[in-house]
């Protein structure tokens, strides 16, 4: 599937929130003389003048004029806006008692840092988007890399109101908490939704051991005993805090995907209930009809006919009535396979070229299935695995066992005909079941399906309900 191009300008103006939102919190919080207000004034607004100099640009002037195309327009507001800009920023230069000529450097470079990401924007575009790539994730991974170094040469041209604990919290504590959080999705709650418990315990623990033997070894290096402390606070913190918390957004997340999975498989199903329907005629014309057909056979003594037509009318039957259900009665599906079966072999009684061989051992098969589970790979064996004049074989093997089910088939492949129509392919196919095997049975069944030039091989595995 082709990916997507990621929009940029969106993506830009978030994260450029987001790393003014940090150095105005920590301004506040660290590093302010709070007896002087002009320093403190200095430091939080300075920041919030030059990003609303980089939002006017950004979002308001660049986007009108990709509108209107007026160059004029362009260039007067962005003169305007960066001359504002550096008013505003001055004022509160001159409250942090910055030099004049510190200042200014700090001025001209964030002037040519812009012009520069967004030359550097147009030459990644010529470079690496449609027709020199067919996708766009080698775009888009470069484009957020390139992204994040021009944030990194930002924040080292503006240390005249940028914090170093800016750096630590946007270089190491806020990928560290990615990290633990990706850590936490992939590794542990992954493993413990599908019930691996002691793939889970493993890496848990695994990595509590890392952390504190990372610590334990800084601490003795040191000579600082207090580091163990500060080792079993992050060791708690990521216990008590950060694991149960994304678990929690994981788990919402999981559930809102399985809702828009539920929501698709019936609205398929319900898609494929009304193409079926309409192109049905009269039910209860064609079941008459059937009916005085059964009659004529017995009154003529053709007992596979009439046999024939009896197991066809079941077979609608279980159409229009139990395959709109959820689940049904796996003695059911097991009925509707043998009246297909039985009717195949009515077809094709005379083929001597045809080996089919029959197993079904479903004597202990009890339970609930969801309905034309089965009937698919059986029917895509009698459809491919059959030719006129090559030897053609067809094995059927089902056996239930405490409360599973196991279907085998393994049909002969024949070259397709170049006249087929692909629109004579079975009405359920392979991916709809598999579909639904993954919605009704998670984790819950095991389907193989392996094919040469030869053979067909089809193995299926169920855990009943």
């Amino acid at each position: 599937m082709k990916s997507r191009r990621f929009v940029f300008r969106d993506i830009e103006w978030w994260v450029a929130t987001f790393v003014f939102l940090i150095i105005v919190l920590t301004n506040i919080v660290i590093g302010i003389d709070y007896d002087r207000i002009e320093r403190f004034f200095g430091s939080v607004f300075m920041p919030i003048a030059v990003y609303l100099g980089f939002y006017m640009i950004h979002l308001v002037i660049i986007p009108k004029y990709l509108k209107d195309k007026k160059k004029g327009q362009l260039i007067i507001f962005s003169i305007l806006t960066a001359a504002v800009t550096g008013v505003l920023a001055g004022v509160c230069a001159a409250g942090l008692s910055i030099h004049a000529e510190k200042f200014f450097r700090f001025y001209f470079s964030m002037l040519a840092l812009y012009p520069g990401y967004l030359l550097t924007s147009l030459l990644l575009q010529k470079m690496f988007l449609p027709p020199a790539f067919k996708d766009f994730q080698l775009y888009n991974g470069v484009r957020l890399f390139m992204l994040l170094l021009f944030v990194a040469i930002f924040l080292i041209a503006s240390q005249i109101f940028v914090n170093e604990a800016v750096f630590i919290i946007l270089f190491v504590i806020i990928p560290s908490i990615v990290f633990f959080v990706l850590y936490n999705y992939f590794l542990l709650f992954r493993n413990k939704l599908e019930g691996n418990k002691r793939a889970y315990r493993w890496f848990l623990w695994g990595l509590i051991s890392i952390i504190s033997l990372v610590f334990f070894i800084i601490a003795v290096e040191q000579g600082i005993p207090e580091i163990m402390l500060l080792g079993l606070g992050m060791v708690l913190l990521l216990i008590f805090v950060i694991f149960p918390l994304s678990s929690l957004v994981f788990k919402k997340y999981e559930d809102y995907i399985g809702k828009i999975d539920d929501l698709s498989i019936r609205v398929n199903q319900s898609s494929a209930n009304l193409s079926f329907l309409r192109s049905q005629i009269n039910p209860h014309f064609l079941f008459n009809a059937l009916n005085t057909l059964y009659g004529a056979a017995l009154m003529e003594n053709a007992e596979k006919t009439s046999d024939g037509i009896q197991k066809l009318g079941d077979m609608m039957r279980f159409m229009l009535h139990e395959n709109q259900m959820d689940k049904i009665p796996l003695s059911r599906e097991l009925d509707y396979l043998r009246n297909y079966l039985d009717l195949q072999m009515l077809r094709f009684a005379k083929e001597d070229h045809l080996d089919v061989t029959i197993h079904l051992n479903d004597d202990p098969c009890t339970g609930a299935i969801s309905p034309m589970l089965l009937i698919p790979f059986v029917e895509n064996a009698f459809k491919h695995g059959i030719s006129t004049k090559n030897k053609s074989w067809i094995k059927i093997n089902l056996r239930c066992m405490q409360g599973s089910l196991h279907l085998d088939v393994v049909n002969s492949i024949h070259p397709k005909k170049q006249s087929e129509d692909p629109r004579d392919e079975s009405g359920i196919g392979l991916e709809n079941v598999k579909s639904r095997l993954a919605h009704f049975y998670p984790q819950k069944h095991n389907l193989t399906i392996v094919a040469n030039d030869a053979e067909h091989f089809v193995h299926l595995s169920l855990q009943l309900d």
